[in-house]
């Protein structure tokens, strides 16, 4: 497997604390990410029976999974007979090498690529310029965070956390345009940008949200129009698809439809729904080669264990993202790589190992809203509980780091086992917290390490009365 060197998952630490000092970007992320999670919860209540489509959709998604050998060799069979290309990339630098080798045998010199998260992953942008090819994002928050030199923030909106001044002065600076704030004025501006891009590029790169075996039909989904340009207009098209996007049937998809939209977005559909079968056939628009792309890339480590199988039922949605208390304060470049939030989190140990990443399964408050809010019902929780024991069993801290917290819990396991010493300790803790409480919080706690605490969040004051005393009572 390709270890990307430039990857800083064990940073998230100072990442976060970068976030949260910068005023702006704290609130970017606060009010982005709640927004979307108001407009789902609004738009769930729309559907009858979403908790039962939510069980539906896990259940293909597990079946799915448990079968996916099957369903691979279903799906190559089904795109070739169609007229595709199939091919199969086990690591970063064949998916890359694919890529290249597919677009020089085309005589292409420009690439417009559709958001695609695989391409992320796998850095296919640079290997792309390093082989003296120009690839250009037509995704509209992919094509801003292109121009910064950034990695994506979030799932679903990669520049989330960019505002319109932040993109005004990208546009000046790298497009010559007029300083402008006014959001049709923006995507005006990237638009003629792009328009150029969609009449020259030879080749277009997509992704995929999901594929059907049945069929071998690459399904597309998206707000702007930009992936039905890339995927279209271009001579070539190759999709690059991770092998756990599989679904059975055609049928199939109409679940995962109504489960995406609401859960990512707040939408009940999004705006454009593309299902590509095969290259274009006579009197029909379309690509002249079709090329599909399985990437595995880490992925079969994760279907081989039993226990982090069910990360592999994601779609993608970002749901877990903005109701994730974590990922509000800290940020999605606080994570280190292409995938953040509490899939992220998953993701990213289980792609890159464990030493890569051994932070990202503590950066988590264990309070279960991703597993609440995923449209397939993932565990999210149980899987970070499994990576942190994980960590410490492969990956462990250096043991001076860890003395402070293994004196801290031994303490408190040996006040447990004594109740006459908790009870004294419970006293003096609630006398100690008059002089630090204040309305039911405690802002700031002076000693180490609960202070360590306090840096960035407060923390709930004792109650005035104690259990034992309360239960006396009765």
């Amino acid at each position: 497997m390709s270890q990307s060197p430039d990857v800083h998952s064990n940073e998230i630490h100072e990442g976060g604390a970068a976030t949260i000092a910068n005023p702006r970007l704290a609130e970017a992320y606060r009010s982005s990410t709640l927004r979307l999670f108001t407009h789902r919860l609004n738009s769930i209540p729309e559907v009858p029976g979403f908790e039962r489509l939510r069980d539906v959709g896990r259940e293909v998604k597990r079946h799915t999974i448990e079968n996916l050998d099957y369903y691979l060799t279903q799906f190559a069979a089904s795109v070739e007979r169609n007229g595709g290309k199939m091919h199969w990339a086990s690591t970063a630098d064949e998916v890359c090498r694919m890529v290249v080798d597919i677009v020089k045998q085309s005589g292409a010199r420009e690439v417009v690529k559709a958001k695609t998260m695989v391409g992320e992953e796998v850095e296919l942008n640079h290997a792309l310029e390093a082989a003296g090819l120009r690839a250009i994002e037509t995704d509209l928050g992919e094509f801003i965070i292109q121009l910064a030199g950034e990695r994506p923030a979030h799932i679903v909106g990669p520049a989330m956390h960019k505002t319109r001044q932040d993109v005004s002065e990208l546009f000046v600076e790298h497009l010559k345009a007029e300083r402008t704030v006014v959001p049709e004025e923006l995507t005006a501006i990237a638009r003629r940008a792009l328009r150029e891009m969609f009449q020259k590029a030879g080749v277009g790169v997509s992704g995929a949200n999901f594929a059907v075996a049945e069929t071998g039909t690459v399904v597309t989904i998206e707000n702007e129009g930009n992936i039905r340009m890339c995927t279209t207009v271009p001579r070539v098209h190759i999709a690059l698809i991770g092998i756990e996007k599989l679904i059975p049937r055609l049928a199939d998809l109409g679940i995962f439809l109504r489960l995406l939209g609401r859960s990512g977005t707040g939408q009940n559909l999004t705006v454009y729904t593309s299902l590509l079968t095969g290259p274009r056939r006579e009197g029909e628009d379309g690509p002249q080669e079709m090329h599909v792309v399985m990437v595995d890339n880490g992925r079969t480590k994760s279907l081989a264990d039993p226990k982090m199988r069910e990360m592999l039922y994601c779609i993608r949605c970002g749901a877990c993202l903005n109701t994730c208390p974590v990922y509000r304060k800290i940020g999605g470049h606080a994570y280190g790589w292409v995938y953040s939030g509490p899939i992220g989190a998953l993701v990213t140990p289980e792609f890159l190992g464990i030493s890569q990443a051994r932070e990202l399964p503590f950066a988590s408050s264990l309070c279960g809203a991703c597993r609440e809010v995923c449209p397939v019902k993932i565990n999210i929780p149980d899987l970070l509980l499994h990576l942190r024991s994980e960590a410490q069993e492969h990956a462990p801290k250096r043991s001076e780091s860890l003395l402070p917290e293994r004196l801290m819990f031994r303490l408190w396991a040996w006040g447990m086992r004594h109740p006459s010493v908790y009870a004294l300790g419970s006293r003096f803790a609630r006398w100690g917290q008059v002089l630090l409480a204040r309305r039911g919080w405690i802002r700031k706690i002076p000693m180490y390490p609960a202070s360590q605490w306090t840096k960035e969040r407060d923390f709930p004051a004792l109650a005035p009365q104690t259990f034992r005393s309360r239960w006396k009572k009765l």
